[in-house]
């Protein structure tokens, strides 16, 4: 793609949002992100980047998104850089189609969007995994752990001492929903 096809193809995804700051560089604001478009000074390459989340609120979630970069965010990438955990696609402008172009703007903002919950979601999962190994090896069943975790909720180990009867209830019954969905896939 030329420098004038990928303006071209900004204005056709973003219309008045987007922002020609140099001649390798835009930038599309609209009320949910901020895209930056940026090419190598001979116009060889193009980044596409997008932020997510401060690299501070991001830290507990590197393994996760590290799996995910291998597994799941196809041409589109995390990434760490000035204290900021970005989504990044990075190509040659020679072998760029239109269509890649839009594919890898539109994982970017599926990317941002998306924030670190799939991530939280992930390490919630795997601790919970834990719990059930841990559990079951000290033969307890699914009542007993639940029991155990509504012990820990009442002495304020697990969760907030204060909180109230139904936010309380609310909290368990979600443990108690994971625990039933994830039970028999521990051994």
């Amino acid at each position: 793609m030329t420098p004038q096809e990928i303006g071209d193809e900004l204005t056709n995804l973003f219309g008045e949002g987007v922002q020609q700051t140099s001649v390798e560089t835009w930038q599309v604001e609209t009320n949910e992100m901020r895209l930056l478009v940026l090419l190598s000074e001979d116009q060889s390459w193009l980044r596409l980047l997008v932020t997510i989340a401060p690299a501070q609120e991001a830290a507990p979630f590197l393994p996760q998104l590290m799996e995910a970069n291998f597994d799941e965010t196809q041409e589109t990438r995390y990434a760490l850089f000035q204290e900021l955990l970005w989504g990044v696609f990075q190509h040659s402008c020679e072998g760029l189609t239109r269509s890649d172009f839009r594919s890898a703007v539109s994982r970017l903002i599926a990317l941002q969007q998306q924030g670190l919950s799939e991530s939280f979601s992930r390490l919630a999962e795997a601790q919970i995994r834990q719990i059930i190994r841990a559990a079951k090896q000290q033969g307890q069943s699914l009542e007993a752990t639940m029991q155990t975790l509504d012990h820990l909720y009442e002495e304020g180990v697990m969760g907030d001492i204060d909180l109230g009867g139904a936010a309380r209830s609310q909290v368990l019954g979600a443990w108690r929903y994971q625990l039933e969905r994830l039970w028999h896939d521990e051994n």
